[in-house]
């Protein structure tokens, strides 16, 4: 009486006869993806009684296909090694094949070898159902499933002594990326096999996943230490009890410290003592940020903000913390950029061709070259701090700040703390956190002092220690903060008479005063009145995207009028005479009525040009304009033959203008009307 085993054996041999001689499948006799792949073997021409494996790659098609797969091959090899050592000795194979069937590696024992050479079940061979007939490989293929197909469940003769029993390898998405089997003598199957094959191939993808994640993991370590090693800040990493576990190259500099001299030692041996706010963030896991801190190192100071944030487990307990250190440099920098202290004028800037601004400008130029202090004289409108920008921009401190201030502009109680900074609380309204003061911001770079005759007493003797010493102390602190600035002053006043009034201290004066630069005012200039008016006009005009003509009359006023205001007088009448000129034409009526001009005396007279006849004065000087314009028209005409259109175009007017002109010189009006 035959076993149950070789009853369904001889019950899947019979199938297998009946469906070649009828193409029906008994129900229930065959599992449903043999039973399916029997109906697409014979629809696709499979010859049942070969089974030999008919697409096989050439050897270097099968190089390139081994490289493409070689993560799944490496990690599948020590496994399936494993496994084979469970069935060495039995004739049993142990196969990997790619998501598209062809076998990648295959080893096993000697015999079961040799037979499966015979029907070229080997490397490069595809092993999919329309290539060789029902199998367990081409199966698992199909149904996305472990599989065992055993004997006649094959669809060639050939297979029939075979058992082959097969897994899918998924990659990190769930998608099938290699199969693994297990393939030995029909009669040798172990129920256990399928179970050893789909614990293996489990494995293999576990493998993979954590490859994977191991990968991904070791790129973000390597972009997370490129970022902490190439930051411009400087990043030190602390564990919970405050010892230093990492620090960034740039933390190195700032304090002068080598990584062994930082890693392993707790933070406040690094900082020093002033590190409440560190305790408080390893402590209670408070964040802190923009802390002034200045740390003693081997060449003097770092200077720098600090901020930290804290690090917890998945509980929110204190895990440790990130300190992050901002040289002050750079902040001072940004806050330059941001707040304007930057120069927009160079030399080149300056408009003028009269010999005072020429020697103004030619002992400025020298000036820009050293660091000595520099004193800009002059009166008021007269372009002292275009001078100051100038010379900071053609001097070695270009790359740095530039940071004006203005004595005259603010209460002489706040000018101390404008200029040398305060630290928190240090009087009622102080920000808490403190402020620098100018010098501090124009570390590295120029810090100009308008009106400083204006500065109060006791703040010049401020100023004097600080130019002498080159230290500056925020106001109610004890810090000591080293200065690099260049100092250029200016004043409208006369700061030698001012020492003589006890209002200016001497020293102080002589401290300033090593290069002194007197800017001449706007009626000593002669030609560049007109030079001015046109450079103030034509950049106005640009920027309406207009242009505008100039009535004869008012280069005359310009040279008679005696300009109290100097050149920032001059740009307010060109920009007034641009908003009322509405036919483009700037005369005299565009200026104020009665422009007041200085006596000889430098007072303002109380009429101005009225006294001296400001009425003959115009009608003088528009006959004079009226004249030189007949002459211009009359000399084109000539030269255009008579043509009003040539003529009008040289004059850039419509000819209805020329018209017009020619018949008012024809028939001038009396002066009366």
């Amino acid at each position: 009486m035959d076993s149950p085993k070789e009853e369904r054996l001889r019950q899947k041999a019979a199938a297998w006869e009946s469906f070649l001689h009828t193409g029906a499948i008994e129900p229930d006799r065959l599992d449903p993806v043999i039973a399916e792949s029997w109906r697409k073997c014979a629809s696709s021409g499979v010859n049942p009684g070969n089974g030999m494996g008919r697409n096989v790659l050439e050897r270097y098609q099968l190089r390139e296909l081994q490289e493409q797969n070689e993560t799944i091959i490496h990690t599948a090899a020590p496994l399936m090694h494993n496994l084979y050592r469970f069935f060495q000795g039995s004739s049993f194979v142990v196969v990997l094949t790619d998501a598209q069937g062809y076998i990648l590696e295959l080893f096993g024992d000697d015999d079961r070898l040799r037979s499966a050479q015979k029907l070229n079940f080997l490397p490069g061979a595809k092993w999919q159902d329309d290539d060789v007939g029902t199998n367990a490989i081409g199966s698992v293929l199909a149904a996305g499933k472990p599989m065992q197909v055993s004997g006649a469940e094959h669809f060639c003769l050939r297979h029939h002594c075979w058992t082959c029993s097969a897994a899918p390898i998924l990659d990190e998405e769930g998608k099938l990326t290699a199969v693994l089997d297990i393939s030995g003598p029909a009669g040798s199957s172990y129920s256990h096999t399928l179970g050893m094959v789909v614990a293996a191939a489990e494995a293999i993808t576990m493998q993979l996943k954590m490859q994977r994640k191991n990968k991904e993991l070791t790129l973000a370590n390597k972009r997370l230490t490129s970022i902490f090693n190439t930051m411009s800040d400087g990043v030190i990493l602390l564990d919970r009890t405050g010892v230093i576990h990492e620090a960034n190259p740039v933390a190195s500099r700032m304090l002068e410290k080598s990584n062994d001299e930082m890693v392993g030692h707790p933070i406040e041996r690094i900082l020093g003592s002033r590190t409440p706010h560190v305790h408080r963030m390893l402590s209670v896991s408070e964040p802190y940020s923009d802390v002034e801190l200045m740390v003693t190192n081997k060449t003097g100071v770092s200077h720098c903000l600090t901020s930290g944030e804290p690090i917890t487990d998945e509980q929110g307990n204190p895990g440790g913390g990130v300190v992050i250190l901002r040289p002050i440099n750079q902040v001072k920098s940004l806050v330059n950029r941001f707040s304007g202290h930057i120069t927009a004028f160079r030399f080149s800037d300056i408009i003028g061709e009269s010999p005072p601004i020429r020697e103004a400008i030619r002992v400025a130029m020298l000036t820009a070259s050293g660091d000595s202090n520099v004193l800009l004289q002059g009166e008021s409108g007269t372009g002292k701090e275009l001078f100051a920008q100038a010379i900071h921009h053609g001097s070695a401190r270009r790359g740095g700040p530039y940071v004006a201030l203005n004595c005259g502009a603010i209460p002489r109680e706040l000018v101390g703390s404008e200029l040398f900074g305060y630290e928190g609380g240090a009087f009622t309204g102080a920000r808490r956190e403190g402020r620098p003061g100018k010098f501090e911001l124009a570390a590295g770079g120029t810090l100009f002092l308008d009106e400083i005759g204006d500065m109060p007493l006791e703040q010049q003797t401020a100023l004097l220690r600080v130019i002498e010493e080159k230290t500056v102390t925020r106001i109610g602190g004890h810090r000591v903060i080293p200065t690099d600035v260049r100092l250029i002053c200016a004043s409208n006043k006369n700061l030698v008479q001012a020492v003589a009034q006890g209002i200016f201290r001497q020293d102080l004066y002589y401290r300033l005063n090593v290069i002194s630069i007197t800017v001449p005012p706007l009626r000593e200039r002669g030609e560049d009145i007109l030079l001015l008016f046109r450079h103030f006009l034509e950049r106005l005009a640009k920027k309406q995207g207009v242009s505008y003509t100039i009535d004869p009359a008012v280069p005359k006023f310009l040279l008679q009028y005696d300009w109290p205001g100097n050149v920032r007088e001059l740009h307010n009448m060109v920009e007034r005479a641009v908003n009322l000129a509405e036919d483009r034409v700037v005369s005299l009526r565009h200026f104020p009525v009665e422009p007041k001009m200085p006596t000889n005396g430098g007072q303002l007279a109380e009429t101005g040009l009225a006294k001296a006849g400001l009425a003959d004065c115009r009608e003088r000087a528009r006959r004079q304009e009226e004249g030189a314009e007949r002459a211009r028209i009359m000399e084109l005409l000539r030269e255009c033959s008579g043509n009003i259109s040539l003529v009008a175009k040289r004059l850039q007017v419509a000819r209805s203008t020329v018209y017009r002109k020619i018949r008012y010189f024809d028939d001038p009006p009396s002066p009366g009307n």
